[in-house]
């Protein structure tokens, strides 16, 4: 019987789109895609997650081998924060799953420093029982360490959690130990997809 539910937070309860944000704003398409390959696709962003560098020393090295000014990666590390909103359709959800006697946790791959501009600002964290940050553990998904480390955390079966994910590797990994797992191609789709998956009728909604 699923009694814990786990959640990915970016597309999935929190917006991460860098390339909406940058096209909303202005930058030009040469622009936009040195952005995106030299920071959001770097081995220095991942290093982030995973809680190896510091944001000051991943400037430090994109600027080494980017085109873009130091200053210039800098304001967009400040965007951050910008580009990270909830998703209100699927953040409501979490009352109405708590009113199921249920236990919500987040496990999540993110940078320290922003995670906690990020639960710090939003209300609805307030609904989880407890959650995992890779960068505070020095793992990230898909590695099966990171879902190991958060069993053994809240001494959970894992035949007892739902894991929700944007990632198919991510979902995989964690039905790998024994997870039930729901791949989230769609935001939007959680609602529906949550309550086949725990086979509920209907879901609570409350305005956050």
């Amino acid at each position: 019987m699923i009694r814990n539910v786990v959640f990915d937070l970016g597309n999935v309860l929190i917006s991460f789109s860098p390339v909406t944000y940058l096209d909303q704003n202005g930058y030009n398409a040469e622009t936009k895609s040195i952005i995106i390959n030299d920071i959001f696709r770097s081995k220095e962003w991942l290093m982030l997650d995973n809680g190896d560098i510091s944001t000051k020393e991943a400037i430090e090295r994109i600027s080494e081998k980017s085109s873009l000014k130091t200053e210039e990666i800098a304001s967009v590390f400040d965007l951050r924060t910008k580009i990270i909103f909830p998703i209100y359709g699927n953040t409501k959800l979490l009352p109405g799953l708590k009113k199921q006697g249920l236990r919500l946790y987040y496990l999540s791959n993110f940078p320290d420093d922003i995670f906690d501009e990020v639960f710090d600002r939003y209300g609805f964290f307030k609904y989880f029982d407890g959650g995992i940050i890779s960068s505070r553990v020095n793992v990230s998904k898909p590695d099966r360490k990171i879902f190991k480390i958060f069993l053994e955390k809240y001494s959970l079966a894992a035949s007892d959690c739902l894991y929700i994910d944007d990632s198919e590797h991510n979902v995989k990994a964690a039905e790998s130990l024994g997870m039930t797992g729901l791949y989230l191609r769609n935001p939007e789709d959680l609602q529906e997809k949550i309550k086949f998956s725990l086979d509920i009728d209907d879901i609570e909604l409350f305005p956050l």
